[in-house]
């Protein structure tokens, strides 16, 4: 048996998308757990109207929840041996839930990893692809880590690394999973044709909260390196954004007090610039990335920085 669990709060705008792909799936999930953080749209009533013939529903409101408490909440209700999780906002394609689920069948795995497809219209949004995701083209199959918009796990691996860190309230959470699960020796398995659309954000304002909360929930996990797996060196690659506004300053110091050097920050932020086109530019193939890539991955290292002490304070 496999349930499909889900945490939303005020997702009135995806949840009728989200709802229709899981009308559409090839196979279906034995038992849909919505936990609701405590939304005050109508996400509740959308899906209420929706389930009003399924006896296979669930919608359990939890205000204030966090995340990780939502999704440990939904999994200790969920009466699945084999649990799934994908989240508002995603669109699963219509042999998802099928795919995702299938090797369970066919193999010893523990662990079972989709893929979603960041999708979006807008030039803003083509360019951010690279910044919130990763980019099939820039796939390494080996150091991939799932994520909870495409993913299914054993009730069982989920009860041995005690479940998900609800310290953890915005962000990190799935990281620090499935960093204990590996830990703990799961055999996982990528599906990349379980695939779900997840909806990139429309305005810049959005795009930097993300920035600022994956990054918090990062340095929250403290996790810096693991030398088997190479899970930890994402907290490592943050500080190198540090490491590159340290030397901004250092040369504006030097042009200060040398007159010589006046030119240097000039130098070193067109450098900067050519290289924030030049690394991303192949996946976007838009002229406007020109525009959007670099002021996307200023604003991102901002946030980064701003959410990542915000992390190892708290």
């Amino acid at each position: 048996m496999a349930s499909l669990v889900i945490v939303l709060l005020n997702e009135e705008l995806s949840i009728p998308s989200l709802l229709l792909a899981l009308e559409r799936q090839t196979v279906k999930p034995d038992e849909i757990i919505f936990i609701d953080g405590g939304s005050i749209d109508k996400t509740t009533k959308i899906i209420k109207d929706w389930s009003r013939h399924k006896n296979n529903v669930k919608i359990l409101i939890k205000r204030g929840v966090s995340i990780a408490g939502g999704r440990n909440f939904g999994i200790s209700k969920a009466s699945g041996e084999i649990i799934v999780h994908t989240d508002a906002g995603c669109i699963p394609h219509e042999d998802w839930f099928e795919k995702i689920i299938g090797p369970f069948s066919r193999m010893t795995v523990d662990v079972v990893s989709g893929f979603y497809n960041m999708i979006g219209s807008s030039s803003f949004q083509k360019c951010l692809l690279p910044y919130l995701g990763t980019h099939p083209k820039a796939l390494i199959y080996k150091n991939f880590f799932p994520s909870t918009r495409s993913i299914a796990f054993k009730k069982k691996i989920w009860k041995k690394v005690g479940g998900f860190w609800e310290r953890l309230d915005k962000a990190g959470e799935d990281t620090y999973f499935n960093y204990s699960i590996k830990k703990e020796g799961a055999i996982s398995y990528f599906e990349n044709r379980a695939m779900v659309d997840w909806v990139l954000p429309t305005d810049l304002w959005t795009a930097i909260k993300k920035f600022y909360f994956y990054a918090k929930g990062d340095a929250q996990t403290k996790i810096w390196w693991d030398s088997q797996k190479k899970l930890g060196t994402h907290n490592l690659k943050i500080l190198t954004v540090f490491l590159r506004y340290l030397l901004g300053v250092i040369a504006i110091c030097l042009a200060i007090t040398n007159s010589k050097l006046v030119l240097l920050p000039f130098f070193l932020f067109s450098l900067y610039l050519i290289w924030i086109v030049s690394k991303n530019y192949y996946l976007v193939k838009i002229w406007q990335g020109i525009i959007w890539l670099p002021i996307i991955q200023i604003c991102s290292d901002f946030a980064v920085m701003a959410g990542f002490v915000k992390g190892i304070i708290s």
